[in-house]
């Protein structure tokens, strides 16, 4: 039988928190149950709460517990809201001329086929609307969930195991605001075996035609850091964001907010 190395459970805030049932009512009901499975790893089952206090609904949830540390890895999540009605049309399977789409027009028509085109995808529709996606490229993973409904649309990107050096960070962002245009989102890195990633993607992230939201660094046991930002639109929606990078002079300019744990 295998052991359990390391698990790591990450979600932003839900859209109807009213309507989950157990035991997702509540972070501090999760981290319970995910005690009772990995709180005996070595580092014990630590949580966290990050973003801002004064805006509950647009925090990033995380539980972390591991017996060693990790192998260097980067695991990037973004989570979108608000998304552009024309780029959400296109995960309706029936089109408003009667077409319907199949699971590969739409990761072809969304550009999510060019997001990282080396990865082999097997995707899914979903009647009478919604997709689904996981992707594979070597040791590399990816998968995108979009629930593209007006009034709450959604769409989730996770990618991992990916070389660092290989994947221009502002480029990634990019190529999935692209697919989407969201009026909001959050993006979420984790470094994990020290640090040699840190100069692309542990950094403050600036993009064209949003306003940063929040800025929050945790660090995790046995040497992992999370970095959380979150981004509203700022004027009118860009016809295609464009993500800079840019580089903060000052260490202490990025150490704004903490994250703050939950002691259970």
């Amino acid at each position: 039988m295998l052991s359990v190395a390391a698990v790591k459970y990450s979600r932003g805030s839900f859209i109807f928190p009213g309507a989950q049932p157990a035991p997702h009512r509540s972070f501090s009901e999760e981290v319970a149950v995910l005690n009772q499975f990995f709180g005996c790893l070595a580092s014990g089952g630590s949580a966290y709460v990050m973003g801002d206090p004064d805006v509950p609904n647009c925090n990033w949830h995380v539980y972390y517990a591991t017996e060693k540390p990790e192998l260097p890895m980067v695991t990037l999540e973004m989570c979108m809201t608000g998304l552009n009605n024309e780029r959400a049309k296109v995960f309706f399977k029936n089109s408003e001329l009667g077409h319907v789409s199949s699971a590969e027009e739409m990761t072809k028509d969304s550009g999510i086929c060019d997001i990282i085109p080396e990865m082999e995808i097997c995707d899914f529709e979903f009647d009478p609307c919604g997709y689904s996606m996981n992707g594979i490229n070597g040791k590399a993973l990816s998968t995108i969930h979009v629930t593209p409904e007006d009034g709450f649309s959604y769409a989730s990107y996770e990618a991992m195991g990916f070389e660092p050096d290989a994947i221009s960070y502002n480029n990634l962002i990019e190529r999935v605001l692209r697919c989407f245009e969201p009026l909001d989102f959050s993006v979420a890195v984790t470094i994990f075996g020290g640090r040699p990633a840190a100069s692309s993607y542990g950094r403050k992230l600036w993009i064209d035609g949003y306003n940063s939201k929040d800025l929050v660094q945790q660090e995790l046991p046995r040497g992992g850091l999370v970095m959380y930002q979150s981004f509203m639109l700022s004027t009118e929606r860009p016809a295609s964001p464009r993500s800079i990078l840019h580089c903060w002079e000052s260490e202490e300019a990025e150490k704004r907010v903490t994250g703050k744990e939950m002691v259970f």
